[in-house]
């Protein structure tokens, strides 16, 4: 059933429906309107026996999740930002124990300067940490991937991150269809944890690797990820098959089957690309869209394969690595190894800045003659940095 509700709220929902055993937050913006609702459900005895734990810091948050999924417990975090950067330690432990924590990330600018509004900064500096990262374009599918998300943790024994883009998509209001309780019961079974603490059958987790099994380690890790490539589409055709709509796998392409120029991003923004390229493709362009949900694992063969008609190809990355340029692009690049394809980086949305159809389609339109740069900013205000750079030298 179609509800106008708002994309935080619909999120708390969606993993209520999940049958939590433990959750453990610390509010942070824009994350705090998630965890409010969740706390709100168990105080209310929504929830059953589930425990919300309140904490004092998000490194404590993610500390007791590992806790918690170790001896048995499905288990729930959400941060953003900073706050993410806090549990980091405790981010890489959760991975390296092959523990299915479902978490949270409601995409915000990491400082400093200090910025509450939304890109990919934080989800990004965590990307190697051995998580799971599924992006959602819409509310829909926000709330959709967390109930994929505590199915493939729990198949795979892996840590699962679902990334949202903050305000854009956990404040604002938008029909959705919040998966109910039955349905998910029928989904997502019963919890089911491959380890556990238990003091009457004593073990360790966690302990220390020498030089002589930590490749090894690593190497189990790396092909886990390998299996969720293959996992991911299927759990997402079996949930379009209970829920009768598509939502998560790995990619969604739009318009690439005959497009020359193929732009490819994550999140929210893809809405937005979409409508540009139907301008564009009313103009006679031959411009299609690559979103990608599933950001790690990287799905580099299925990426190779959705632009193989392009003869040119534009990353939008609302995260930049300074001094290399963009953080997506890489991995598009490195999908593409071999194909003599120009892949152009656009830096665009960093902080929140909005990016708007017209400074889509007017970057699309030089991208479609082949006047940009390698590495290009949207609508960057070069006045201003042309003064801040003089200013600079001046006190040099």
């Amino acid at each position: 059933m179609l509800r106008q509700i708002e994309g935080s709220r619909a999120v708390a929902e969606a993993v209520a429906a999940c049958r939590p055993g433990v959750i453990s937050a610390y509010p942070i913006s824009p994350q705090t309107h998630i965890v409010e609702q969740l706390a709100t459900l168990v105080r209310d005895g929504a929830l059953g026996t589930c425990r919300f734990v309140n904490v004092e810091s998000e490194f404590a948050a993610m500390s007791v999740t590992i806790g918690a999924s170790a001896t048995g417990s499905r288990a729930y975090t959400a941060t953003a930002s900073q706050g993410l950067l806090f549990m980091a330690e405790a981010v890489h432990n959760a991975a390296g124990l092959g523990l299915p924590i479902v978490m949270t990330v409601a995409n915000r600018a990491i400082g400093a300067p200090i910025n509450i509004w939304n890109d990919h900064s934080d989800a990004m500096s965590q990307r190697d940490a051995g998580w799971i990262q599924l992006y959602a374009e819409t509310v829909q599918e926000a709330a959709d991937l967390h109930v994929q998300a505590f199915r493939l943790a729990e198949e795979l024994s892996l840590p699962v991150m679902v990334c949202l883009d903050g305000f854009v998509l956990t404040h604002s209001f938008e029909a959705v269809d919040v998966p109910d309780r039955e349905r998910v019961a029928a989904f997502l079974p019963d919890f089911r944890p491959r380890q556990v603490l238990d003091p009457d059958d004593p073990v360790s987790i966690g302990a220390m690797v020498g030089p002589d099994a930590f490749t090894e380690v690593r190497y189990l890790a790396h092909t886990a990820h390998l299996r969720a490539l293959e996992l991911i589409p299927r759990v997402a055709e079996e949930f379009a098959e209970t829920f009768g709509r598509d939502s998560g796998g790995l990619l969604h392409p739009y318009r690439c089957d005959d497009a020359t120029t193929v732009v490819v991003a994550l999140g929210s923004v893809l809405g937005t690309i979409e409508d540009t390229v139907d301008e564009l493709r009313r103009g006679g362009e031959r411009v299609g869209v690559l979103g990608i949900t599933s950001y790690r694992p990287f799905p580099f063969a299925q990426v190779r394969a959705a632009l193989r008609t392009a003869t040119r190809v534009v990353v939008i990355d609302r995260a930049l690595a300074p001094g290399t340029g963009g953080i997506l692009a890489a991995d598009v690049r490195a999908a593409l190894t071999g194909v003599a394809v120009p892949v152009y980086t656009v830096v665009a949305g960093l902080g929140g800045r909005a990016i708007t159809r017209r400074s889509l389609g007017e970057m699309l339109l030089r991208a479609e003659r082949d006047e940009l740069e390698p590495l290009s900013f949207l609508d960057l205000d070069d006045a201003r940095v042309d003064r801040e750079l003089a200013r600079a030298a001046g006190r040099r």
